[in-house]
């Protein structure tokens, strides 16, 4: 149990710690409500021509073990991204989500059902050791999961991890 919660906190002052060096409103609109037009209730993203401008940022923590590398992925309302030892290779890159991607990515952050998923509405507790820990910061809150066998991701959630990772050098799961 005590392995469980000094790697809570170890995320949790790694979340505070990322906050504190990309500015004072890191992950969100600047000022703006969060609800984007379009976006209550749910359903698919607006049609191409009818884009939904998000102002949210993410970013991505993840960490395998309690001794590996931190991995950081912060993603710009733009799509503009930059990714730091993204796939614990040590290896730092820069890039940009296609328009697409940034339009469904704005989509799912706006989305008010988000906030149903962060880790104090679901009450979450870190259960694996040695599992790849994901962590979202969102407007929404902390959301985080664990590559590990039985754990079931929130779904949103998991739709903004699987866009993040497959359009950047940020991994899903463990290498085995």
């Amino acid at each position: 149990m005590a392995l469980s919660w000094s790697r809570l906190a170890y995320l949790s002052a790694t979340a505070l710690l990322a906050a504190a060096l990309t500015g004072c409103a890191p992950f969100g609109e600047q000022g703006e409500t969060a609800e984007q037009p379009g976006t209550a209730g749910g359903g698919a993203p607006p049609a191409s021509g009818a884009a939904v401008v998000g102002k949210h940022r993410v970013s991505l923590l993840q960490n395998e073990g309690t001794d590996g590398p931190l991995r950081t992925l912060n993603v710009e309302p733009d799509g503009r991204w930059e990714c730091v030892d993204c796939a614990g290779d040590g290896v730092s890159s820069t890039g940009t989500l296609s328009e697409e991607h940034v339009e469904r990515l704005q989509f799912l952050l706006a989305e008010p059902a988000l906030t149903k998923e962060t880790d104090e509405a679901r009450g979450y507790k870190v259960t694996c050791v040695g599992a790849l820990t994901s962590s979202l910061l969102t407007t929404a809150g902390l959301i985080t999961s664990q590559d590990c066998p039985g754990e079931e991701r929130p779904p949103l959630a998991e739709e903004i991890l699987y866009l993040l990772t497959q359009n950047t050098p940020a991994e899903l799961t463990s290498p085995k």
